[in-house]
C-alpha cells in the first residue's frame, strides 16, 4: 500500500473523477476526507464504499471557494485523522456559453471555484504541513485545457491556465518544506455527466476522432497517476502537469 497512514483530502470527490480517486487512495491505504457541495447525503455513496471495503473516510461539506469553509475542512480533518499529508484538489465548474455572450456572475463563480479554491485550500494544506514538519504533497487537478483552446469555454480555460502557473510558483516557494506540487490534466474522461454524448453517436465519433486511442479515460485511470505522485516514489517531481488524454494534446499539436 503506497498511501499507508497517509491523509488525504479531496475536493469535489462525492462523484466523477474525485470519487475514483478518493476511492483509490482509501485502498493504498491513506484515511480520505470526501469534500463535497450539496444536499446531506452528496457524498455517502463514496464513502461507505471506501468504509466496506475496509478504509477509512469522512464526508466533509465544504465550499472550497469560502475561507471559512476550508479551514473548516482542514481542521475537521487533523481534529479526526490527527494529520494532513496530502490535497488534491478536484472541484471544479465550467459553463459552456459564447464569449461574446458570458455573463459577468458565471465568469466570477467559475474563478471562485476553479482558481480561488485551489488557492485557498492548498493554502490552507501547506500551512498545516510546514506545521507537522514532515513535508507533503499537493494535486491540482487541472485540465488539457491548460494549453489547448476551447471556444464556448473561455473562463474555464482561463482558470486551468492559471493552475498551472499557480502550481509551478508555489511548487518553488514550498520546495524548502519538502511539500511537492503537481498537476494533473485529464482529457475526455468519461463520467455520468457524459452520458449525453456517449448517447449521440456522432457527437461521440466527432470526440475520438481527435483522440489517437479511440476511447474515453476512465476515472480509474487518473486515480492511478494521482496515487504514484501522492507517493514516496514521487518525490523528486514538483511544479509539473501530467497529462492524462489519450494522445489528445499531442494529436492537437501537430494539425
Amino acid at each position: 500500500m503506497r498511501l499507508q497512514n497517509k491523509v488525504a483530502i479531496i475536493t469535489g470527490a462525492a462523484t466523477g473523477i474525485g470519487s475514483g480517486i478518493a476511492r483509490r487512495f482509501a485502498a493504498e491505504g491513506a484515511a480520505v476526507v470526501v469534500d463535497y457541495v450539496g444536499k446531506p447525503g452528496t457524498a455517502e455513496p463514496v464513502v461507505n464504499a471506501i468504509k466496506a471495503a475496509g478504509g477509512k473516510a469522512l464526508a466533509v461539506a465544504a465550499d472550497v471557494s469560502d475561507p471559512a469553509q476550508v479551514a473548516n475542512l482542514v481542521a475537521t480533518t487533523v481534529k479526526t485523522f490527527g494529520s494532513l499529508d496530502i490535497l488534491v484538489n478536484n472541484a471544479g465548474i465550467e459553463y459552456k456559453i459564447p464569449f461574446t455572450e458570458f455573463p459577468l456572475d458565471k465568469f466570477q463563480k467559475i474563478m471562485a471555484v476553479n482558481l480561488q479554491g485551489p488557492f485557498l485550500c492548498a493554502q490552507a494544506a501547506a500551512k498545516q504541513m510546514i506545521l507537522q514538519g514532515r513535508g507533503g504533497r499537493i494535486i491540482n487537478i487541472s485540465s488539457i485545457h491548460e494549453d489547448l483552446p476551447m471556444p464556448t469555454n473561455a473562463p474555464y480555460c482561463a482558470s486551468k491556465g492559471a493552475i498551472r502557473m499557480l502550481t509551478r510558483t508555489i511548487s518553488v516557494e514550498l520546495a524548502p518544506h519538502n511539500i511537492t506540487v503537481n498537476n494533473i490534466g485529464p482529457g475526455a474522461i468519461f463520467t455520468p455527466i457524459d452520458a449525453d454524448v456517449e448517447a449521440n453517436k456522432q457527437i461521440e465519433d466527432a470526440l475520438m476522432a481527435e483522440i489517437p486511442l479511440h476511447r474515453w479515460g476512465k476515472p480509474e485511470e487518473v486515480a492511478g497517476l494521482a496515487v504514484y505522485l501522492a507517493s514516496d516514489e514521487a518525490g523528486y517531481i514538483t511544479g509539473s502537469t501530467y497529462f492524462i488524454d489519450g494522445g489528445m494534446l499531442r494529436q492537437a499539436g501537430s494539425l
